[in-house]
């Protein structure tokens, strides 16, 4: 299995996407600070996952995620965790 996550910085409200074999070990990683592109934006929240059978679907869905349209998707997805965040 292989996994496409977005992450929100709590420190800039930007979100990462990346995408993994390993959810909980890259996770961790990022939240030690050992993954150098989120180092300075911690802390980190997972947000978003979606789980893929294979690495290239996984890899398509990162890619779209951080496109125009796939952020939009995101904040609508989660529109309301979105509004939660912001008071």
């Amino acid at each position: 299995m292989y996994y496409t996550y977005v992450l929100y910085s709590e420190k800039d409200g930007k979100l990462y996407v990346g995408y993994t074999e390993d959810l909980k070990l890259r996770i961790s990683q990022h939240d030690k600070g050992l993954v150098q592109s989120t180092k300075s934006r911690r802390p980190l929240i997972l947000i978003y996952y979606e789980v893929c059978c294979e690495k290239w679907d996984a890899i398509k869905r990162e890619k779209y995620f951080k496109t125009h349209y796939g952020r939009m998707f995101i904040k609508n997805r989660l529109k309301t965790w979105f509004e939660n965040r912001a008071g």
